[in-house]
C-alpha cells in the first residue's frame, strides 16, 4: 500500500515538474520575442509623418519596367491639339531700350505669400516700363520681417536670383539693387509719397495719379498688398507689357543656384529609372478657405480657425457675406476645392495605377496629414519635399541663422489655496451659489502647433518670431514645389481660379506649363460638374459604375486641349495674366498643325488664337527636326480607345447593369454665387 502510494507521489511530481518547465519555457519564448520587437522598434527608421517615398519607388520599378505603349501615351502623353504652340515673348514692334535718363525711381515693398509676389514684380516691371521709371530691387517683407535669417541673402535674393534678374530686363527698364545714399536718408525719413495700388489698378490710374507725383518727388514708394499692382487684361495697344509680364515672369524671375539645384535633384529622384510622375496641388489654403465659406468641410479645430478667418475678413470689409453659410451647396457651385480623396478617385477613374509616383506640392496644407489618409491608401508612391531632400539639404537651403527661442509650452499657472479662498471671501454675501466647476486641463497635444491659441483665447496672437521665420522658410518651400510642378509630366490641381481675385499657385504653375510648353498634359477640371458626378455615386464611390468613369476620362480628357483652354481663358485670364498668357505670348507653328483636322474645335480655335502670330523660321525648323516620329497618327487614337474599353471591362463585373447616368454639363462657373 505505502509503495503504491510512492509510486503515485512520484508521478504527480513528475507531472508538476512537466508543467512547471513548459511554463518556464514559455516565459523564456516570450521574453526573448519582446526583447526582439524592441530592438527593431529601437534600430528600425519608421516615421508616421513624412513618408519614405524612395522604398516605394524602388518597388515601383520592377512592376512598371517596360510599361509602354497605348496606356502609356494615353496617361502621360503629349496632348496632339496644342502641340503646335510654342512659347514667344520678344518684342513684336518697336520697342526702344530704356533711356539713361528718366522720371525717377520706384522703390516697392511686396506683402504676401510666394504667388503674390511673383505677380507683384511682374505688374512692377511693366509699371516701371509704362512711367519710364527705374526700379529698385523690391523688397520681399515676408523675408525682410522675419528676424535672424541667413545673412548671406538680402530680401529679394532670399529666392531669386538678382542679377540674373538686372541682366535679363536690360532692354525693357532699368533695374537697380539700392537707392542712392542721398536718398536712402530721405527714405528713413519718410519724405517720398507712399503709394498702395490696387491689383486691377488701370495704366490710366498710373498716367494721371502716380506720374505726376512721381516727377515731382524723384522717387515713389508703392506697398503691394493685393497680389499685384496692374489689371490682368489690358488694351490690345499695350500687347507689348503683356510680353514684358511673361518676360519678367519665365525668364528673369529665376530661383538662386541653390533652390534651382535642389529642385532638380528631387526631379531627377522622382524620375529615377525613367519614371514619369504627376504633381498635385491641393490648394488647401486657410484664407481661401475663409472666403468661400468652406469650414464645414473639414471638422474640430480647422472649422473654428476658418470660422474666425472668415470673420476677419468679414470685419476688414474683404467680405461682404455673412459669417455662417452652407459649405455644401458652395461646394455644388464649385467654390470650394475638391479634396484629396476626390482627386485620388479621379485619378483612378482615368487610369492611373496605384504605384503612380505623385508629388504633393504646397507648403502648407490645411487639414494636415489627416484630410491626405484616403489619398496616401489609394497611391502608395505620394512624396512631397520632405520625403525626397534631407534635413541637411533643407538646412543647407535656408543657410546659417541665429538661435531662436522655441514657443514653450506654458501650462496655465495653478491657483494657490490662499487666492481660492480669497475668491470665495470676495464672492459676496451668502447664500451664494456654489462655485464653477474647474476649467477643463489644456493638454500639451492641444497647445502645440499653430492654432494652439484657439484652444484658450478668443483673438489670435500676433506672429512670434518663430512664426515669421517659418513664413519666410515657406517661400523656399514653395519654390521647390513650383520647380517640381512646372517640371512635372502631368499636373492636376485641386482649387484653382476660386473667384476670389487673389492669385493662385496652381494657376500660376498651369499659365507656365502653357508658356513653356503647351502640350503638356495639365488637367483643368470643372469643379462644379465633378461635384455632380461625385453626387450621382456617393452611396458607392469606391466602386463606381462604368458610365461613372467614361464621364470622368471624357471631361478629363477634354480638359487637356482647346475645352479646357477655352474655359481657363475666361476664368483665369481676367484674374491673373500669367495663368493664360497666351496668345500673347506664344506663336503656333504651322507646319506642325498640318496633321490636325481643319475643322476640329474651329471655333475654340479662332477665339484661344485670334491674334497669335506664325513663329520666326528658325523655331519651325527647330520645331520640324524635333518632332517625334510616331507622334499624331490615326492609329494610336484607336489604340487608346481599344485600351481604354479594355481596361473598363477589367474593372467592371460581369453582371454588373449599366446605369442610364444622364448628366449635362452646366454653364461656366460663377464662383462668386
Amino acid at each position: 500500500m505505502q509503495s503504491s502510494c510512492n509510486i503515485e507521489n512520484s508521478r504527480k511530481m513528475r507531472y508538476m515538474s512537466r508543467i512547471k518547465w513548459a511554463a518556464l519555457g514559455g516565459l523564456l519564448l516570450s521574453c526573448v520575442s519582446l526583447l526582439v520587437h524592441l530592438l527593431l522598434a529601437k534600430y528600425s527608421s519608421v516615421d508616421l509623418v513624412q513618408y519614405s517615398a524612395v522604398t516605394g519607388f524602388v518597388d515601383d520599378l520592377t512592376i512598371n519596367a517596360g510599361w509602354q505603349g497605348a496606356a502609356h501615351r494615353r496617361l502621360w502623353g503629349n496632348v496632339k491639339s496644342l502641340e503646335s504652340l510654342y512659347p514667344y515673348a520678344n518684342p513684336r514692334s518697336r520697342h526702344p531700350a530704356p533711356a539713361e535718363k528718366n522720371n525717377g525711381f520706384i522703390y516697392a515693398k511686396v506683402y504676401g505669400g510666394f504667388e503674390k509676389i511673383r505677380t507683384s514684380i511682374c505688374d512692377l516691371v511693366a509699371v516701371s516700363r509704362l512711367l519710364n521709371a527705374t526700379l529698385v530691387i523690391p523688397e520681399i517683407q515676408d523675408s525682410t520681417r522675419a528676424k535672424g535669417i541667413s545673412f548671406k541673402f538680402r530680401s529679394f535674393s532670399y529666392i531669386y536670383n538678382e542679377d540674373q534678374f538686372i541682366t535679363a530686363l536690360n532692354n525693357d527698364i532699368v533695374v537697380v539693387k539700392s537707392l542712392p545714399p542721398h536718398m536712402k536718408v530721405a527714405m528713413k525719413k519718410k519724405q517720398y509719397p507712399v503709394i498702395k495700388p490696387k491689383a486691377t489698378s488701370s495704366p490710366r490710374f498710373y498716367a494721371n495719379e502716380v506720374l505726376p507725383k512721381l516727377k515731382k518727388a524723384t522717387v515713389i514708394v508703392l506697398v503691394l498688398t493685393e497680389g499685384g499692382c496692374l489689371q490682368p487684361v489690358l488694351p490690345p495697344d499695350l500687347d507689348e507689357y503683356q510680353r514684358l509680364r511673361c518676360r519678367v515672369s519665365f525668364h528673369a524671375l529665376q530661383f538662386r543656384p541653390e533652390v534651382l539645384s535642389l529642385g532638380r535633384r528631387m526631379v531627377e529622384k522622382l524620375r529615377a529609372a525613367g519614371q514619369p510622375y504627376l504633381a498635385y496641388h491641393p490648394g488647401l489654403v486657410r484664407d481661401f478657405l475663409a472666403y468661400h465659406g468652406c469650414a464645414e468641410l473639414f471638422q474640430d479645430v480647422h472649422t473654428e480657425l476658418i470660422q474666425y478667418r472668415r470673420a476677419q475678413m468679414i470685419k476688414q470689409g474683404m467680405i461682404t457675406d455673412q459669417l455662417n453659410v452652407d459649405s455644401h451647396a458652395r461646394k455644388a457651385n464649385g467654390s470650394c476645392p475638391l479634396m484629396p480623396e476626390e482627386v485620388g478617385l479621379l485619378l483612378r477613374a482615368m487610369g492611373y495605377p496605384p504605384k503612380t509616383r505623385i508629388y504633393l506640392a504646397g507648403s502648407e496644407t490645411f487639414g494636415g496629414q489627416r484630410v491626405l489618409v484616403p489619398l496616401r491608401a489609394m497611391y502608395a508612391n505620394l512624396a512631397d519635399r520632405t520625403s525626397l531632400c534631407s534635413k541637411q539639404d533643407l538646412s543647407a537651403l535656408v543657410g546659417p541663422e541665429t538661435q531662436l527661442p522655441l514657443d514653450v509650452f506654458q501650462p496655465r499657472p495653478v491657483k494657490s489655496v490662499q487666492e481660492l479662498k480669497e475668491e470665495w471671501d470676495k464672492a459676496g454675501p451668502r447664500p451664494r451659489p456654489l462655485p464653477p466647476p474647474p476649467d477643463r486641463p489644456v493638454y500639451r497635444h492641444e497647445k502645440e502647433g499653430w492654432y494652439g491659441w484657439i484652444t484658450e483665447k478668443h483673438t489670435e496672437p500676433d506672429p512670434s518670431p518663430i512664426d515669421l521665420r517659418r513664413q519666410a522658410h515657406r517661400l523656399l518651400w514653395a519654390a521647390l514645389d513650383y520647380i517640381v510642378s512646372v517640371e512635372a509630366d502631368a499636373f492636376i490641381p485641386g482649387f484653382n481660379n476660386d473667384g476670389s481675385g487673389w492669385p493662385d499657385f496652381a494657376s500660376l504653375v498651369m499659365g507656365h506649363r502653357l508658356y513653356e510648353m503647351a502640350s503638356a498634359r495639365t488637367y483643368r477640371p470643372d469643379r462644379k460638374y465633378l461635384v455632380k458626378l461625385f453626387a450621382n455615386v456617393s452611396d458607392n464611390v469606391y466602386h463606381p459604375k462604368r458610365n461613372w468613369t467614361l464621364l470622368v476620362r471624357e471631361h478629363l480628357n477634354a480638359s487637356l486641349g482647346e475645352v479646357g483652354l477655352l474655359r481657363e481663358s475666361r476664368l483665369s485670364k481676367r484674374t491673373s495674366f500669367l495663368s493664360h498668357p497666351i496668345p500673347e505670348c506664344s506663336c503656333r507653328n504651322f507646319r506642325s498643325s498640318q496633321t490636325l483636322d481643319a475643322g476640329e474645335s474651329s471655333s475654340a480655335s479662332q477665339f484661344l488664337y485670334s491674334g497669335e502670330v506664325e513663329c520666326p523660321k528658325w523655331m519651325q525648323h527647330s520645331a520640324v527636326a524635333n518632332r517625334p516620329e510616331n507622334g499624331g497618327n490615326e492609329n494610336e487614337s484607336q489604340e487608346d480607345d481599344v485600351d481604354m474599353e479594355s481596361q473598363l471591362d477589367s474593372d467592371e463585373d460581369s453582371g454588373m447593369a449599366e446605369s442610364s447616368l444622364t448628366l449635362e454639363q452646366d454653364e461656366e462657373m460663377d464662383p462668386n454665387d
